[in-house]
């Protein structure tokens, strides 16, 4: 009996998968051959790839967004985890007032919150109107609610007081106890919303269009100029794009795996 649950939970998980990868799979074939107009393609062809590895502009947007990346999610991690040494050392009540205010950019469409933001900042000549600042702001915003998921269900996952009280009781202060002790052991958390949170900025296209415009033209803006050019082309970019995730989907795993790995070694204490 439990191997045919067994096997049918192994077909069940692969068929999810084919049902996954079945978008990429099309968009790969379709961006390898010249022409589908019946049920299998013709012309296999690599002049697609061919073309866009040649072009410095789709290099240059794919190197723009990897920038935007790191920039806007490394700057909202550094913002949040200092939030949260505040609440876990200091205020415990604030929790909820700051999960709500993470909480609001799920209400808030990309059209709306760039639209917001040029017209506030704008024209105003400080430093906040130029809009390479505008566009990492607003992608710290956006993934505002992934990062603070990730980091809070992680200290609701450890004992993070009995991490604290034993910390100072060797002689360190609440800060070097957070984040020497602390941050260590929610490590996993910020991986996976760091994870989500460049998903959803290389997906994005409205606030890059939006708010930067050509001036800053992201590896989305670069695709939906390439629409109107070659079907195929932009498969190709498509391919690519699904690929760079991929490989920091891998990265991550691959450090998570090595994090975990040290905590078993060291025994960390999870309550």
């Amino acid at each position: 009996m439990k191997k045919k649950k067994k096997k049918a939970s192994i077909l069940l998980l692969l068929l999810l998968c084919v049902y996954l990868l079945l978008p990429f799979a099309v968009t790969l074939v379709y961006s390898l051959f010249t022409e589908w107009t019946g049920i299998l393609p013709s012309g296999f062809t690599l002049r697609n790839y061919k073309l866009l590895f040649f072009d410095a502009e789709f290099w240059m947007s794919l190197m723009r967004t990897m920038l935007i990346c790191i920039i806007s999610v490394v700057a909202s991690i550094t913002t949040l985890l200092l939030a949260m040494y505040v609440v876990v050392v200091e205020y415990p009540f604030l929790a909820k007032y700051i999960q709500f205010i993470c909480m609001i950019p799920y209400a808030l469409q990309g059209v709306i919150l760039s639209i917001s933001i040029v017209s506030l900042y704008s024209g105003t000549g400080t430093l906040f109107s130029n809009r390479m600042l505008m566009l990492f702001g607003a992608y710290g915003v956006l993934v505002l609610p992934y990062i603070f998921q990730g980091i809070r269900n992680n200290i609701n996952a450890i004992n993070t007081q009995m991490l604290m009280n034993a910390a100072k009781m060797l002689g360190c202060s609440p800060l070097k106890a957070y984040f020497k002790v602390v941050v260590p052991n929610i490590l996993p958390g910020i991986f996976v919303s760091s994870l989500l949170s460049v998903s959803v900025i290389f997906g994005d296209f409205v606030l890059a269009n939006n708010i930067a415009g050509n001036s800053y033209q992201n590896i989305q803006v670069y695709l939906f100029r390439k629409l109107s050019i070659s079907s195929g082309l932009s498969s190709a970019v498509v391919v690519v794009i699904f690929l760079m995730v991929f490989l920091m989907t891998g990265m991550v795993l691959l450090l998570q795996g090595i994090h975990q790995k040290k905590e078993k070694n060291n025994g960390v204490y999870r309550d």
